[in-house]
């Protein structure tokens, strides 16, 4: 026996979208576990989008939106939930001396493991929800507006220049690394 109908036209949207949302979450959690072949269909979808604006020569605002959007995800990516300068005011009022850092340095010390602010999952989720977006700006003259490029390819170089510069200098005075690669893996033998 199927669903009673709907009493008004609003219910059966609503249950159509709760349809739809349900199809949505049950594909993303189906790609959780293929890192890669979800950041390769990603690539592939920024690549058309740049082939877009390149042979097009257009849409240099959208592309310019994206970048700096992205460029924000990629800096929740790489910095730790819990600011340690935040642990090290709460360590001074605690009476920790300047100098010492909350972080284990000692084998003793309590290991706390660097938690991202933005998780992989919901940085790829977003990273590929702005692509798409882009790309479907990128067929739509009203996102089509006059700009000298270069000058907003520059303006962009400079902010990247200068967020990651920050960032560098906290992850070398905080001493954590946000990525993978490179540390000691532990496991059964």
């Amino acid at each position: 026996m199927d669903a009673p109908e709907p009493d008004t036209p609003f219910a059966a949207v609503s249950a159509q979208t709760s349809k739809v949302q349900r199809i949505y979450q049950s594909y993303l959690d189906k790609s959780t576990p293929y890192v890669a072949y979800r950041w390769i269909g990603t690539a592939v979808l920024f690549v058309a989008l740049a082939l877009r604006i390149v042979f097009a020569q257009g849409w240099y605002i959208v592309a310019y939106s994206l970048g700096i959007y992205l460029l924000n995800l990629f800096l929740a990516f790489i910095s730790p939930k819990f600011d340690p300068s935040l642990d090290q005011d709460t360590d001074m009022e605690d009476g920790v001396p300047a100098g010492q850092s909350a972080l284990p340095t000692k084998n003793d010390q309590e290991f706390k493991p660097f938690v991202r602010r933005l998780p992989e999952f919901k940085f790829w989720h977003a990273a590929t929800r702005a692509v798409t977006l882009a790309f479907a700006c990128c067929w739509s003259e009203i996102f089509n507006l006059p700009v000298f490029w270069p000058v907003l390819v520059v303006y962009w170089l400079i902010l990247v220049f200068l967020t990651m510069r920050k960032q560098i200098q906290a992850m070398v005075k905080y001493r954590y690394v946000p990525w993978d690669f490179g540390k000691t893996k532990y496991g059964a033998k």
